[in-house]
């Protein structure tokens, strides 16, 4: 199981428990790993809430996770910017890196307003895409695949065929944005079968369709994310108070569908049966 802490968008005037300090940061992560994550993804932000791609800000917030807990982490790379100021906190050598693998129409449509609360053009070129992966294989860092759409779970044949990813391949399927694909169990399962055999792949459902996408990823052999990034409200329709309440309630859907929770130690073997992260 994963762990969103953060983002880089909504603030505490929409969730309360949202970290934006290293240290406020470094707590939700003890949180989750308390509650059964084997992986965080962070983004960085200042003090006030904004996101920051500070080499500092990032360093501090490794050294406080790491201060608190064994969990991996996992740094982001997309968002806003040139992919130039989006790389320098790789060489902090994360376990994990997620890796946007298209670009696409990023939006929300409001029907009772007939406008857009938010909308535009998330661009993630090939260039800048091998670009990371390279940055990534230098730092001996897993690339997290993130896929928006079926054409991005598809561009992986690239990075392979350069020799930038090693299996087992790892992906995450992001769904319920507005201009990728949508957020249906039939969609998850023509995603999962894009994959290559022994590929990992999790779902990163949002907002409220996080709770029937984790159940739906969960009978179809994948993996889960959730946390505060993603969504707010544990499945009984309550806000979550911690990103620990959400692992919480992930980690019974999990024990529900026959499975079991992945420790630090087991999630590693399956990421690298070999040996060799970070």
């Amino acid at each position: 199981m994963s762990c969103a802490l953060t983002g880089a968008v909504t603030t505490k005037k929409h969730c309360p428990a949202i970290p934006y300090t290293p240290v406020e940061i470094a707590e939700e992560a003890k949180r989750a790993y308390d509650a059964g994550a084997a992986v965080v993804h962070i983004h960085a932000r200042n003090d006030d809430g904004s996101p920051t791609w500070s080499t500092d800000t990032f360093a501090k917030i490794m050294a406080e996770t790491k201060a608190r807990c064994p969990v991996m982490i996992n740094w982001s790379t997309g968002g806003a910017g040139p992919m130039s100021e989006r790389v320098h906190h790789l060489t902090q050598r994360p376990h994990i890196a997620a890796l946007n693998m298209g670009s696409m129409n990023y939006a929300k449509w409001s029907s009772e307003k007939k406008a857009f609360a938010f909308n535009f053009v998330f661009a993630n070129s090939f260039d800048d895409i091998v670009a990371f992966a390279k940055a990534m294989r230098e730092n001996n860092i897993k690339p997290e695949m993130e896929c928006f759409d079926v054409g991005h779970t598809n561009s992986h044949k690239v990075l392979a065929d350069l020799g930038l990813i090693a299996a087992p391949f790892h992906f995450s399927f992001i769904m319920g944005v507005l201009g990728g694909i949508p957020a249906s169990a039939r969609h998850l399962a023509f995603q999962a079968e894009q994959v290559p055999a022994g590929s990992r792949w999790k779902v990163i459902g949002i907002s409220r369709e996080q709770w029937p996408l984790a159940m739906a990823a969960l009978s179809l052999g994948g993996d889960v994310r959730v946390g505060l990034e993603d969504n707010f409200y544990l499945p009984n329709g309550e806000m979550a108070r911690s990103n620990g309440e959400l692992v919480a309630a992930a980690a019974e859907l999990v024990k529900l569908s026959g499975r079991s929770v992945a420790t630090v130690d087991e999630a590693k073997q399956l990421l690298w049966p070999q040996g060799g992260h970070n």
